[in-house]
């Protein structure tokens, strides 16, 4: 699921990848939370009759909202769901994979329902820890009847969020970039457009990428095949700081931040 990490423009495939020859990329670089500018799909929840929708999520599911674990198919990064929804205003969801909590998600309504806001932690699946806080704003009330977080959501970004998610390294040799994140995703690849695989995100299976220009490129994600998001990232001419734009292809979002050097 992954609702603010792995597809917000905030998460280990929120985290695009980039870098270039003659090192402007290479280095160690962090997002500014503060600087994401948003322009996607809302987030869309109902809860009623005992079900929980998560009708956003990709794929889409609807569980029982008890607090028992209930499976979900489709999801690389977990394939059991609990929601507990015996406080209408807080519904916490706990994602798990073969058996392990992969992320916990506590979801706080305002009184007046025109706001919630999303604490989340999880796990990596390289053992790494995460956490942070975002936030939601109604655009469209739920069904008649339904809970509090029923309705269509816009996300207004994050508040805070671990380094671990928001770091990246790279490394250019010659044509070669390497990428490594403190959540453990890795790869090499040739800056050419010739595929490679990724190591340490279900998620992704192989990235491309391609150089547009001296300070420049353009990465590809696919998941078995299938482009599931892209990252096109400028090094401004200092060379302190790189404009981002993540175009998350499944959910139909584009965020645009700036990383500075650290």
């Amino acid at each position: 699921m992954r609702i603010f990490v792995a597809a917000a423009a905030l998460c280990a495939a929120f985290v695009p990848v980039h870098a270039m020859a003659a090192s402007p990329f290479d280095g160690t670089w962090k997002q500014d939370i503060a600087s994401a500018k948003m322009s996607q799909e809302p987030d869309a929840y109902v809860l009623t009759g005992g079900m929980f929708t998560c009708k956003s999520c990709v794929p889409s599911y609807t569980v029982k909202a008890d607090g028992s674990d209930q499976p979900v198919s489709g999801n690389p990064y977990t394939d059991m769901v609990a929601v507990n929804a015996s406080d209408a205003h807080n519904i916490v969801l706990t994602d798990k994979k073969n058996g392990k909590t992969t992320e916990t998600l506590t979801f706080k309504v305002a009184p007046n329902g025109r706001t919630i806001d999303v604490d989340f932690k999880g796990t990596s699946e390289n053992g790494a820890s995460y956490s942070g806080t975002g936030g939601l704003k109604r655009v469209a009330k739920g069904p008649a009847g339904s809970g509090p977080i029923s309705g269509s959501w816009m996300r207004t970004g994050l508040t805070n969020a671990s380094d671990s998610i928001v770091t990246t390294t790279y490394k250019v040799d010659g044509e070669m970039l390497t990428m490594t994140d403190p959540t453990g995703d890795t790869y090499t690849a040739k800056m050419d457009e010739t595929e490679a695989p990724v190591k340490g995100n279900p998620g992704i299976t192989t990235v491309t990428v391609k150089k547009m220009g001296p300070r420049t490129i353009l990465e590809t994600d696919k998941r078995n095949g299938k482009i599931v998001e892209t990252a096109k990232s400028t090094v401004s001419r200092d060379g302190k700081t790189m404009t981002v734009v993540h175009n998350d292809k499944l959910r139909h979002r584009v965020t645009t931040y700036t990383e500075n050097k650290q």
